[in-house]
């Protein structure tokens, strides 16, 4: 039974590893942070504003000194990414751990009605930034012949959409992202991976479940009845960082109460 104990040398434990999470000042990406610093990972809170992440980081180090450090970038601007990149590694001298979870969702309504402008930047933001992202830790992870990536994905990225349809193709194609990397990466022992949620009880998705009804309606068609809590994804962060996902790569797993079943 010690073998599968969670933490000190178990399958779940993260010591020693070094975790870098875009859109980690709230929501999801926070959870993620939370729950792999608990299994001894140190961890970077990113977001756009100085000011949350280092909030965050701040309580994180309350309980584990030294595990947390926040590094502000917008995932729209390459130069911002390479410094989240290069303080990590000036803080912590590697990364070991990369969860691309920040994403832009700035359009809601008719496909047909998207300006350029705003598909353009969902394309970017939740596409290309993860790609610049990953090939700039990825060398690195080469080097060591170790390393997990991680894109949160969606089940939009599964399924059609009326009102969310730029979003939802953004998701598909990181699931095929991870798919080529995970062809291209796979000899040298990295694995690419996403995690495709349902509709999870954030800021983000507000538009989609903030009020009582909105959220009956989201909900009645569950098998488990309600919608996710961001501590509802974080567990399968921490399998695929860790050495029990260690043969699983180019995958989506889907948390998503039941939602797709």
């Amino acid at each position: 039974m010690d073998k599968l104990k969670v933490g000190a040398g178990g399958l779940f434990d993260l010591t020693g590893k070094v975790a870098v999470i875009t859109g980690s000042s709230r929501g999801i990406g926070r959870a993620i942070a939370e729950r792999m610093a608990e299994q001894g990972a140190k961890v970077v809170i990113s977001s756009r504003k100085a000011g949350p992440c280092e909030e965050v980081a701040n309580l994180i180090n309350e309980s584990r000194p030294g595990h947390a450090i926040a590094v502000p970038a917008n995932i729209s601007s390459k130069e911002d990414l390479q410094r989240l990149v290069d303080e990590t590694r000036k803080a912590f001298g590697k990364i070991d751990i990369l969860v691309c979870n920040a994403a832009s969702n700035p359009f809601y309504g008719s496909q047909l009605d998207i300006s350029d402008d705003a598909f353009g930047k969902i394309l970017n933001n939740n596409i290309v930034a993860n790609n610049w992202l990953i090939g700039m830790v990825a060398p690195e992870m080469r080097e060591r012949k170790d390393g997990s990536i991680i894109i949160v994905s969606s089940i939009g990225g599964l399924r059609g959409s009326t009102v969310i349809g730029a979003y939802c193709i953004s998701k598909a194609a990181d699931m095929q992202l991870a798919r080529n990397l995970a062809h291209e990466l796979g000899p040298d022992n990295i694995r690419v991976n996403c995690i495709a949620p349902g509709l999870v009880k954030t800021d983000f998705a507000k538009a989609l479940w903030d009020t009582p009804e909105g959220e009956k309606r989201a909900s009645s068609g569950t098998p488990l009845r309600r919608l996710g809590e961001p501590d509802d994804l974080a567990g399968a962060a921490i399998y695929l960082a860790s050495r029990a996902g260690a043969w699983t790569t180019g995958q989506t797993i889907v948390v998503d109460g039941g939602t797709t079943s």
